[in-house]
């Protein structure tokens, strides 16, 4: 299991919680250091079953200063996405074949029982 986390965020740190209480092993993925690439977020977006505009986080200042009015396709946002990963909702679970946006973090707890 790998977690996209950013030690920044008490959200992030609360879902990598619950995983450490469940015994639950998993690899921290700082995203905002080693950003995934193109290929990795078209993977990522066919385990969580959306679009790249759901992984957009719309209360980023970049966000509202450059991409709020604009409409771009769902390649155009995976660009940007691997450009500014500042720009990526978190944290996200992911295992072999799935994944979670843990947003609330009781959304990871339901995530794992239907493992």
């Amino acid at each position: 299991m790998i977690i996209y986390h950013n030690p920044r965020c008490s959200t992030s740190r609360e879902v990598m919680g619950l995983l450490e209480k469940k015994k639950i092993k998993f690899e921290i993925r700082d995203y905002l250091q080693v950003p995934p690439s193109k290929k990795e977020l078209k993977e990522l977006l066919e385990k969580l079953g959306c679009k790249a505009i759901d992984l957009v986080r719309k209360k980023e200042a970049l966000y509202l200063e450059k991409f709020k009015e604009k409409e771009l396709s769902n390649g155009e946002w995976i660009d940007v996405l691997a450009k500014y990963p500042i720009l990526i909702q978190r944290p996200i679970v992911i295992d072999e074949k799935r994944a979670i946006i843990g947003r609330p973090p009781e959304l990871v707890i339901n995530f794992l029982k239907k493992k």
